[in-house]
């Protein structure tokens, strides 16, 4: 039996998985670290610690292996998107990466419109000017720290990073390169017209690669450290969105998945990259040879769920506090949430908004909260597939991983406010298993990635809407997009109030 390793670098933990011809999960190993977080909105990491902990983490895979090392054919990678991380002409690291969820970039979102043109800008990229991509990072190391950016040769992501050190090689692939604002996504090339509007040399900018190229072989130094052999394939990989739509089989017009995590994500392919959104979805490269996907973003997913519970219900798990939500009916006897606890991404970016509960009276228990606030994360993912329709994609079928997969009432709830048929995958390892498929596919085991996911994923359960809760839904989704507008004011007012 031949095998491939999936490795998923995400913001806490790596995760790596080993995985068959079969697309079994032989194996999987986690290892965490830290956080770095000095100031209010910033977020770093050491990239040392990906490096250590992964090799580590490979070792461990390997000595609790039962099989031949020479046996893995090959590795590939999903990782975090949008994190800076800043390297010298000898590919040293200079500060820490800069991550995804750091927000202390604003003044150079602005700067960006003011020199580029908003216009232009989404034209070029597809995508707005957001604190959490790239290319304002970069600006502000450049403006903050001067000296530091005089030292600086290029920038990867960083997945890419990683990569660098276990193969000696760097590169970028389009996926995570199309989070950076700095990629031209219909001409698959960095662009030179950004560069100069805001005085950057494109030299900056890495090479480009598609995610499932072969970069070369483990270097013999890593070989050592983890037991692999060295002549282990690497394959470049993709952004964790991308490779999570793999991992779920979005690889053909028309299919759609809804991840919840902390975060929550609605992701659709798309076989061009020409349309227009202006800016409101995001529109990035697909791991997929040659496609394209568009996404919405919920910032406060999975987190308002764990605030709720965090916050009401500390010491009881999950299953106890949602055990009643199918004795409240839709509507939560109305009461309505909005999940903006740390401002929202789509169609609002906005990083002052804030949550609401509305409507709440004294007959209201801690059960109908629960379920309202199960129905305002989708009601917030329902607002970007209203966008998907309302350009003329039809999403009739849309696959459910994350913790919204977990629950057989918010399965249900999704298939009602989505008015879409909810498939739920047998087994869900998301971006990891994305990026064994990359690699599978880079080793010629399949033609294809939809031979692939063919022979690797299976649908275990599908919901179907109610047309009773979805006409009900239809009504309160029509008053939940009312909140925002009538809140937005008032938050920006409370502003000088938070700590």
């Amino acid at each position: 039996m031949k095998y491939v390793i999936g490795v998923d670098l995400g913001t806490s933990a790596v995760k790596l998985l080993l995985v068959n011809q079969k697309g079994e999960v032989a194996h999987e190993v986690s290892k965490s670290y830290p956080l770095i977080q000095e100031k209010t909105g910033y977020s770093e990491q050491d990239p040392e610690q990906w490096v250590t902990q992964t090799t580590a983490g490979i070792k461990e895979l390997i000595d609790t292996f039962d099989g031949d090392a020479n046996d893995i054919e090959g590795m590939s990678f999903s990782g975090q998107m949008h994190g800076l991380v800043l390297l010298d002409g000898q590919n040293q690291v200079l500060r820490n990466a800069i991550l995804w969820n750091d927000t202390r970039t604003t003044k150079q979102c602005e700067e960006i419109y003011e020199k580029v043109g908003k216009d232009r800008f989404i034209s070029i990229t597809k995508n707005m000017a957001l604190e959490g991509f790239t290319l304002p990072k970069i600006l502000w190391v450049k403006e903050n720290e001067p000296e530091l950016f005089e030292k600086a040769a290029t920038f990867v992501l960083p997945k890419d990073y990683l990569r660098y050190r276990i193969t000696d090689q760097l590169q970028m692939e389009y996926s995570d390169a199309a989070g950076t604002s700095l990629l031209d996504i219909s001409a698959r090339e960095w662009s030179k017209e950004i560069c100069d509007s805001l005085d950057l040399d494109p030299s900056i900018c890495p090479p480009l690669v598609n995610s499932h190229d072969n970069v070369g072989t483990i270097t013999s130094d890593f070989a050592d450290q983890t037991g692999l052999s060295e002549a282990t394939n690497v394959f470049a990989g993709g952004a964790d969105n991308a490779c999570g739509a793999i991992g779920s089989g979005i690889l053909s017009e028309g299919k759609t998945f809804c991840s919840i995590g902390t975060s929550g994500v609605v992701l659709s392919y798309e076989p061009t990259g020409d349309k227009d959104f202006e800016g409101k979805v995001h529109y990035f490269n697909h791991s997929a040879p040659g496609a394209y996907y568009t996404m919405g973003v919920t910032l406060s997913a999975g987190h308002s769920l764990n605030w709720f519970k965090d916050t009401f219900a500390a010491d009881e798990d999950f299953d106890s506090l949602l055990k009643e939500v199918d004795t409240v009916p839709v509507g939560s006897n109305g009461l309505l949430f909005t999940p903006y606890l740390v401002g929202e991404r789509t169609p609002h970016a906005d990083a002052t908004i804030r949550a609401s509960f509305i409507g709440m009276d004294s007959s209201h228990r801690r059960k109908d909260f629960a379920r309202a606030v199960l129905e305002g994360i989708t009601f917030s993912l329902n607002e970007s597939i209203d966008l998907f329709r309302k350009s003329g994609k039809t999403i009739d079928t849309i696959y459910s991983i994350g913790g919204g997969a977990k629950n057989k009432e918010w399965l249900q709830m999704q298939a009602d406010i989505f008015n879409a048929n909810i498939v739920k995958l047998t087994s869900e390892q998301g971006p990891g298993m994305g990026a064994a498929m990359l690699a599978a596919f880079g080793s010629g085991w399949f033609e294809t990635l939809e031979a692939c996911a063919d022979a690797f994923l299976s649908e275990a359960e599908m919901y179907q809407p109610i047309q009773e809760n979805v006409e009900r839904y239809e009504k309160l989704f029509t008053t939940y997009k009312k909140v925002y507008e009538q809140t937005t004011e008032i938050n920006q007012d409370l502003m000088e109030f938070r700590n």
